[in-house]
């Protein structure tokens, strides 16, 4: 596999819109540990493996366990999530591929048991932001393996 384009350089522009984003999941409040469970899930939908590699990483250097991260992808059928997490992954699957089902009522109704009307936007700007980077990624044909956590750079 070879990258088409190295898009962090070719248009700069739209690189820091995106970080722009990025960069505002620090003021939401919302747990990071939970944040990264959500692009690891969405990467997943996605196919994403660039973004895979750096936020399984993340995760970690957040002191997210091995466990929570091996088995997210069956986040049903596993005791390991707290039922706020169950929710916002819920809502990460149905934003994620929202031309199947939108996001029903009642999804709505059981993320907002555990989240405000603003924490549900701020879910939704997550969510929104890494299948955009999932997209880039993806279409650049971005090659993973080469990125590092800042706690380890």
């Amino acid at each position: 596999m070879e990258q088409r384009i190295n898009y962090m350089q070719t248009n700069r522009e739209v690189l820091n819109l995106m970080l722009q984003l990025e960069e505002y999941k620090k003021t939401t409040g919302l747990d990071m540990k939970l944040i990264e469970l959500i692009k690891i899930r969405a990467s997943q939908i996605n196919g994403c493996a660039y973004c895979l590699d750096m936020h399984t990483k993340d995760a970690r250097a957040n002191g997210e366990t091995e466990q929570r991260i091996y088995c997210l992808s069956a986040w049903r059928e596993s005791p390991f999530y707290l039922e706020s997490e169950r929710a916002a992954l819920e809502l990460t699957e149905a934003v994620t591929s929202i031309s199947a089902n939108g996001v029903p009522d009642d999804l709505y109704e059981r993320v907002r048991l555990h989240f405000d009307e603003k924490q549900y936007i701020d879910l939704v700007t997550i969510i929104i932001t890494i299948n955009g980077w999932n997209r880039l990624a993806i279409s650049t044909n971005s090659i993973p393996g080469h990125y590092m956590p800042a706690t380890e750079k």
